[in-house]
């Protein structure tokens, strides 16, 4: 007698396995209609795409505990740095165009002595972010060095350079990507500073 063949029976798949196969296209499509978004607001509303929310405003600024920039003769970007301080938080580099071209501006904020310009230098070499100050002047009254990105990460920085602005009591009340420029700092930083300290911002 020949024996019975064994019929092996498949199992349809379930519908958590067309979810995850489906996963990467939804993820995809989330992306896209973001961009689209910004996009269409930027054509047909006027919005600055610069002006990108962060989901940090309004709440305490992240630990700061960054080493000096060797041979800057500034202090580490730690804490006690912007402790009690209305603060600007910039982030540079020196291999980065537009925070050359942003850097006209820091100086001429910084001479408001209302506000306190702190910054975190983002993967750079050390001789090369020296030579960037001492050819575009300094600004900042701490620079703390983030070589590996770990602090931009903690801030949530998009794209440098990028700036935010933080109240005396540590929580980030407005933040600016890209540089600033006349209208950002009419529309968005002055107005920021004058309602953290309670009248206009010279």
């Amino acid at each position: 007698m020949s024996e019975t063949p064994e019929i092996t029976t498949v199992k349809p798949r379930g519908r958590g396995s067309y979810v995850l196969a489906l996963l990467p296209l939804i993820v995809f499509g989330g992306i896209a209609a973001t961009a689209a978004k910004m996009l269409y607001d930027q054509d047909f509303h006027g919005k600055d795409i610069a002006e990108i929310p962060s989901a940090l405003i309004g709440t305490k600024a992240p630990a700061l505990n960054l080493p000096p920039l060797d041979g800057a003769n500034l202090p580490a970007l730690t804490d006690a740095a912007v402790k009690g301080k209305l603060t600007l938080v910039n982030v540079f580099a020196s291999w980065c165009i537009p925070c050359r071209d942003e850097h006209p501006v820091l100086k001429e904020l910084a001479k408001d002595g209302r506000l306190n310009i702190v910054a975190i230098n983002y993967k750079d070499k050390n001789e090369n972010a020296l030579r960037f100050l001492g050819e575009l002047g300094n600004p900042y009254h701490a620079i703390g060095i983030d070589p590996n990105g770990k602090a931009a990460i903690d801030w949530g920085v998009y794209g440098i350079p990028e700036s935010y602005l933080v109240a005396p009591d540590g929580t980030i009340l407005y933040k600016r990507v890209g540089p600033f420029d006349d209208i950002s700092l009419k529309e968005g930083l002055f107005p920021a500073m004058e309602k953290a300290l309670g009248k206009p911002a010279s």
